[in-house]
């Protein structure tokens, strides 16, 4: 609906602007009619611009009331006290003082065919009440439309002044224009139409200037949007949702470098992940560069057991631009969280580095690089991380089977290495378990197990208490999330679609033949209500140390000498955006607001959210915890995690293109500084 809404808003808008300022062009050349004749028609066509420069107003006033009864005023507010007043004051101003005037000089011109006109007649086309109105009206409509591509959001009247004075400023010059010329009408130098050389050579004069000042306008703005060569990240605006100050101490304050895991014992696994190019061939005779571990894509799937020691060591062969690991959902200490510039140095050519952590946690994750992330995640440096129950080995046989969906460039979107439909053989009664990860930027992706009931096992890496068994129902899931299916293979064929089609997708059969059942009509899986509740450490009714709100939105504007569509978080984008300050320890509640138009996956390194509503609806299921929420257009979700895991945190949208413009921020606890730096000058490139 919000999606909808907000698109109906942006077409009347347009619209408005468009129509409004063709209305009041013609509106300012009625006094030049040369006849009355033929001033007569072009008044009735003036009045039936009128309707073609207002209707849109009442489209976007309609749109923005369907929003107030239907969704929170975060979404409306700046559009309820900006965006009517300034469609339906200019509309109420033409129908109230330019139409009934326009219909009197109509009449007075029906009768008469005498050229040049009455001065009188003049007179009355020249009215200010006739022409200012479609002039306000356009005015307003451009004025809204700089808050729809501005959006004013946090609203605060000081951040929407400026436009709005420059509107006022704008309506009395034109009105002062407008009244000077109407009194000299029959005067000795009462104005006549320019000759056609005069009025081209003031339009390009008009359009010089206008030229100039965009140019003057784009050389700042892409200059003061220039990102410092050397910043940290630890620098920038603080939030500190509500609770108490906290302040740096430089003699109690403590390094991230020094938040390692064990570093004084042997290792219970040792995994070796070389980033290097390759050219892979995914598909026959159309041959692409990937960044790769260990020159496969996707990497290496990496699995350990719950509790364990691990260590990780990462070589880099040759990828100029840098590489580290970040573990995708797992909770490890802030010096393993592989973020250049932030936990640590960007591994360069020739140069390793080596993580160290227990596994706290079983269930499904990823790996990816986290330098330059947009650009190596599409490359391919990316792999499956697969922690195992640290009593896995006490249960029955389990047939797993993991699913990394990914775009490449010659082939699409393919299960890791492969596109087309996988067979594979499953013995009939034995248990599965299918666990999906979704690497690709821009898209919620679909999957449809079709052939047996199933059951939702976990979500981001967390189990889910007693889920109940589902049919006809799609996974839809975000980037960088992930999902474990669990079923008993039935005698019959099962078919896991990816992407609603049977042409992607993995069948499982007794000896790995048979026909693809039919594809169903679903209903989107909701993790809302499913599975039972079970007790956990907060729950909506907690005292919350912190509360704190994320509003997302879009926004045109520079960022890094770049003019483009931004997205934005408290209407900034990184290093502006704010910085939210914990100490250990804290119960935390985070209000996400998505005002936008497209999805934001919103992550959140070290730690995991427990979801607590989902637009203004409880969460009444099993616990459902998320590392990489979907905040979809026009949602709102209230999330608590406990401030358990001290140390600097990104918390971005995982569309990584989104992060690469800016849409990225940061957990930061108490008495924590980090020795890294970002920028240029340094070589570390976390997005």
């Amino acid at each position: 609906m919000f999606t909808i809404l907000t698109g109906i808003v942006y077409v009347c808008v347009f619209f408005m602007l468009i129509f409004s300022w063709i209305a009041g062009s013609k509106a300012t050349k009625l006094l030049y009619g040369g006849s009355t004749e033929r001033l007569h028609r072009k008044t009735r066509k003036q009045i039936v611009w009128a309707v073609y420069a207002t209707l849109p107003a009442l489209g976007l006033s309609v749109a923005t009331l369907v929003m107030t009864s239907t969704m929170d005023s975060v979404f409306w507010e700046d559009r309820v006290l900006l965006h009517l007043p300034l469609a339906l004051i200019p509309s109420l101003s033409v129908w109230l003082l330019a139409v009934p005037r326009l219909v009197k000089l109509w009449k007075a011109t029906r009768c008469l065919s005498v050229a040049p006109l009455p001065a009188d007649i003049r007179k009355q086309a020249a009215h200010p009440l006739v022409i200012l109105p479609y002039q306000l009206s356009a005015i307003g409509a451009a004025t809204i439309f700089y808050y729809v591509l501005v959006t004013p959001v946090p609203f605060r009247l000081g951040s929407v002044l400026v436009p709005i004075l420059l509107a006022a400023a704008a309506v009395m010059a034109l009105g002062y224009a407008q009244q000077r010329k109407y009194v000299g009408i029959g005067e000795p130098n009462s104005p006549a139409p320019a000759l056609p050389g005069r009025r081209w050579l003031r339009t390009a004069g008009i359009f010089c200037v206008a030229i100039g000042v965009a140019a003057l306008i784009y050389i700042v703005g892409s200059a003061n949007s220039r990102l410092p060569a050397v910043m940290s990240m630890a620098e920038g605006p603080m939030d500190f949702g509500g609770g108490p100050e906290l302040v740096h101490d430089p003699l109690r304050d403590k390094s991230l470098a020094m938040l390692t895991g064990p570093r004084d014992r042997e290792p219970d696994r040792k995994f070796l992940l070389t980033a290097e190019k390759k050219t892979i061939e995914l598909r026959p005779g159309q041959p692409f560069e990937a960044w790769t571990y260990n020159g496969q894509v996707p990497g290496p799937e990496l699995r350990i057991k719950q509790g364990e020691l691990v260590e990780i060591t990462l070589v880099n062969q040759d990828i100029e631009d840098g590489a580290t690991i970040h573990w995708h959902g797992l909770d490890v200490p802030n010096a393993e969280d592989g973020v250049a510039g932030a936990t640590q140095e960007a591994v360069m050519p020739g140069d390793k580095h080596v993580y160290r952590f227990i596994a706290e946690q079983a269930g499904t994750f990823w790996y990816h690089s986290h330098q330059h992330s947009q650009e190596a995640v599409k490359k391919g440096l990316f792999g499956s991380l697969i922690v195992e129950p640290a009593d896995s080995e006490n249960k029955g046989a389990e047939e797993e089977i993991t699913v990394m969906t990914h775009v490449w460039d010659g082939i699409g979107l393919a299960i890791g290495d492969r596109d087309g439909v996988q067979r594979k053989q499953v013995v009939p009664g034995t248990p599965v378990r299918i666990r999906l990860i979704n690497t690709q930027d821009w898209l919620r992706q679909d999957y449809t197990l079709t052939g047996t009931p199933f059951r939702v096992a976990a979500i981001d890496g967390t189990d889910l208490n007693e889920p109940q068994e589902l049919e006809n129902v799609r996974i839809e899931l975000t980037t960088g999330g992930r999902m474990d299916l669990t079923f008993l293979m039935p005698d019959t064929p099962v078919f896991l679609s990816v992407g609603s089609s049977d042409k992607l997708g993995i069948l499982l059969s007794r000896d790995g033949t048979g026909g693809i059942p039919d594809l169903p009509v679903t209903t989107a899986f909701n993790p809302i209500d499913y599975g039972k509740p079970a007790d956990t450490a907060i729950t909506a009714s907690s005292d919350f140390d912190r509360e704190f709100e994320m509003i997302l939105d879009n926004k045109l504007a520079f960022y890094n000498g770049q003019f483009g569509s931004l997205y934005t978080i408290n209407g900034e984008v990184f290093p502006n955006t704010p910085m939210f300050m914990v100490r250990e320890g804290d119960l935390v509640k985070t209000t996400i607001v998505n005002r936008g138009a497209v999805d934001h996956p919103m992550h959140l390194h070290g730690h995991h959210m427990l979801v607590l509503s989902r637009n203004g609806e409880p969460s009444t299921g099993s616990p459902w915890y998320s590392d990489t929420l979907d905040v979809q257009p026009g949602e709102i979700y209230e999330v608590g995690f406990v401030a358990d895991n001290p140390g600097l945190w990104m918390d971005h949208c995982h569309n990584l293109t989104h992060a690469a413009v800016g849409m990225s921020m940061h957990l930061m606890y108490e008495e924590i500084t980090t020795p890294y730096k970002i920028g240029n000058e340094t070589g570390n490139h976390p997005e």
